[in-house]
């Protein structure tokens, strides 16, 4: 492999993790709060856990689109894998930022199903590339129920739907 092609992968894998950090930033700041004060479907994982999860994810499927990509120039590809990866970012920041749950319970259902897309692409590709999504979109999978569960149950509190519960 050459040198170039080191740095290439290394951004592949390092960028969704970047973008991550920077939306964490901006838009999630103060989600343990938030998250804290709303009442809580059935199985919903404590806090600190989301932290510790994304950065994981993040990491595999930055691996995962090196995989990909490496070897190929497949637009096709990068129109799934940015799409979904934009989807992604595009959540937190609506359902933290700006406290559009029902806009992000809707778009986490389409996020969901660019995830599985992308998922099920991958491993036609690369079956390696495709195994490392699987957690991803289970995680998705999940973090959809949890989205559908929270505006169930907190809908009707002002402070869940209102920026800065005004």
């Amino acid at each position: 492999m050459k040198a170039n092609d080191i740095v290439k992968s290394i951004i592949k894998v390092k960028m969704p993790i970047i973008g991550g950090k920077l939306i964490g930033k901006f838009a999630v700041k103060n989600a343990r709060k938030d998250y804290k004060k709303n009442i809580k479907p059935p199985f919903s994982p404590p806090g600190y856990i989301f932290p510790i999860v994304w950065p994981i994810l993040y990491t595999t499927m930055g691996v995962a689109y090196a995989i990909v990509t490496n070897k190929s120039n497949n637009k096709n590809l990068k129109v799934i894998y940015y799409t979904q990866l934009g989807l992604n970012y595009l959540w937190s920041i609506l359902y933290f930022k700006y406290k559009l749950r029902f806009s992000a319970l809707i778009e986490s259902f389409v996020l969901l199903g660019a995830v599985i897309t992308t998922t099920v692409k991958f491993f036609n590709t690369k079956k390696i590339a495709g195994i490392l999504l699987v957690p991803y979109m289970l995680w998705s999978g999940f973090a959809t129920y949890l989205t559908v569960g929270n505006w169930l149950l907190n809908k009707e509190n002002p402070s869940y739907t209102e920026k800065n519960g005004k």
